[in-house]
């Protein structure tokens, strides 16, 4: 979840919101970059007394999250220092665990990937291989990141397709792999790598990664056309995943009743059509139904702007680019509806959902998708900033 409300009403000087205030302070060190920030700019976005400011960031240079970043040029008076974050004091995982390939990131504290690798995948594999494919996966980017064996890794985001339950970290009946349900991924897999885990659906990640890197709270939808089809929706500044983990099944809408099986058990599903449309080579028709499902997702929800991405997509952005945005004109100007919601691209294909998911880990230590911490589990206590 992405909460930006609390940078504006500022933080609290209670004790109890220790780690709160130490997070606001962490997440504007995030967002300044390189540059750095002052104390005094910090107490000022924060609501923090100088006093309250100059306590955390003691604590958080004693903890090696935060750093010197030099002086700003004198405007008459002392010159300030400015503190900025330590991308390299920590590190998360994120995996996506896709129907027939595994992408495995490691990211340090500001996001930014420092390794990354992929290797086929078989998802209709027992779970006890899946998982320890995964572990492995895990290992090796550790492994090979030069210089992060000394630093903390804080845990694992898992993202794959779902329905699964983000709370409990645990697989209902995967599309296409009935066999998942009722699997605890998010325990096995703490247990066989010795870290935290959090379990989220595929889409969701992505979404709440391209959320962390947007400049502003537009409402949007994140699209996925890979080997499935689904959403992640940021709703009033926060990942929308509803009270079951069920939102976003965007594959799942039926367009055509009498129309083609589908993995999940239906007919006509937009993921079914859109997908033959591909594997017969019918790109416009693809995009087409993809534009189809997007407007009704636009009619209905009302959001701002809309992104695909996926290695589909990736493959032939312009053609599904222009294709979803003539869908979505089109019915615009037939309903009235105001602007046209903006279509746009995720770069990177896949990478996305992978990066998305180490920020499942990362993002509650900015106070940011407080939620999203809530599913991190197992391998020993989680690091709270300002402790």
């Amino acid at each position: 979840m992405v909460n930006r409300s609390s940078s504006r009403s500022g933080g609290a000087n209670l004790p109890s919101l220790r780690h709160h205030n130490a997070s606001l302070v962490l997440d504007l060190l995030r967002t300044a970059g390189g540059e750095g920030i002052s104390r005094l700019e910090l107490a000022v976005r924060t609501g923090l007394t100088p006093q309250a400011v100059s306590k955390i960031t003691t604590r958080l240079r004693a903890e090696g999250l935060a750093a010197d970043g030099g002086r700003l040029a004198s405007t008459g008076g002392k010159p300030r220092t400015v503190l900025r974050l330590a991308p390299d004091a920590g590190y998360a995982v994120g995996l996506h665990l896709d129907r027939d390939e595994m992408t495995a990131v490691l990211v340090d504290l500001a996001g930014t990937p420092v390794v990354t690798r992929t290797a086929p995948l078989d998802l209709g594999a027992p779970a006890a291989e899946v998982v320890g494919a995964a572990a492995r996966a895990v290992q090796t980017v550790r492994a090979d990141a030069p210089g992060t064996e000394d630093h903390r890794v804080f845990g694992v985001g898992a993202a794959l397709p779902g329905p699964l339950d983000h709370a409990g970290g645990v697989l209902h009946r995967v599309t296409g792999f009935p066999q998942w349900d009722g699997y605890p991924l998010r325990d096995a897999l703490a247990e066989r790598t010795g870290l935290p885990v959090v379990v989220d659906k595929d889409t969701n990640a992505a979404a709440l990664g391209l959320a962390l890197r947007a400049r502003d709270e537009a409402d949007f939808a994140y699209l996925h056309l890979g080997t499935g089809l689904g959403a992640g929706l940021v709703l009033g500044g926060s990942v929308h995943r509803g009270a079951r983990t069920g939102a976003g099944e965007f594959g799942h809408q039926t367009l055509q009743l009498d129309g083609p099986p589908c993995g999940c058990g239906g007919r006509g599903c937009v993921e079914a059509l859109c997908l033959a449309a591909v594997a017969r080579g019918d790109l416009a028709e693809a995009a087409r139904v993809l534009g189809t499902g997007a407007a009704n997702l636009v009619g209905l929800l009302d959001i701002d702007r809309l992104v695909l991405g996926g290695r589909t997509v990736a493959a032939h952005e312009d053609v599904y680019v222009e294709g979803v945005r003539a869908v979505v004109e089109e019915r615009a100007r037939r309903e009235g509806t105001g602007p046209v919601v903006p279509v746009t691209v995720a770069t990177g294909g896949d990478r996305p959902i992978a990066e998305g998911a180490a920020q499942l880990v990362l993002a509650p230590l900015f106070g940011r998708a407080g939620e999203a911490g809530t599913g991190l589990r197992g391998g020993g206590r989680a690091f709270r900033a300002g402790q």
